[in-house]
């Protein structure tokens, strides 16, 4: 008998041991191996306010994003034209339930387009600036 409990926490010293190892390489499998960081290709938009846009020129990499804030008129007071859809495409601002969302502009190819905003609001003139989209760098 005494040979059996020995056999037995043999068995239980062994099979915690192969537990352990398969855990620890899951683990490491599941950390990556190059490496890099997590959400690496994740841009931050550039924010810009609309008294600050007008005639000017704004770099966006690809897939980046122009976040405008219009300051003291409501986001959803403003339309917008890319004269250039292929290169960039405006987003118009929104409010929802519980949230309001700025207009932008997302840079979807290289090039350069401009963009024009009116607002419903009489009385603004045209925001007329210029967006230009540059490739990734790798």
């Amino acid at each position: 008998m005494r040979l059996r409990c020995h056999t037995d926490g043999m068995k239980t010293k062994l099979w915690a041991t192969t537990a352990t190892l398969l855990l620890g390489m899951a683990l490491v499998g599941c950390s990556g191996s190059s490496g890099d960081p997590v959400g690496r290709d994740v841009m931050a938009p550039v924010t810009m306010g609309v008294n600050e846009l007008q005639g000017e020129r704004v770099e966006l990499v690809v897939g980046q994003a122009l976040n405008i804030n219009t300051e003291s008129l409501a986001v959803d007071s403003y339309t917008g034209e890319a004269a250039d859809a292929a290169v960039a495409e405006f987003t118009p601002g929104r409010i929802d339930s519980s949230a309001e969302f700025n207009p932008g502009v997302k840079a979807l190819k290289t090039g350069e387009t401009t963009i024009v905003m009116t607002n419903e609001q009489g009385g603004i003139q045209p925001l007329e600036f210029t967006v230009v989209v540059v490739p990734k760098s790798s």
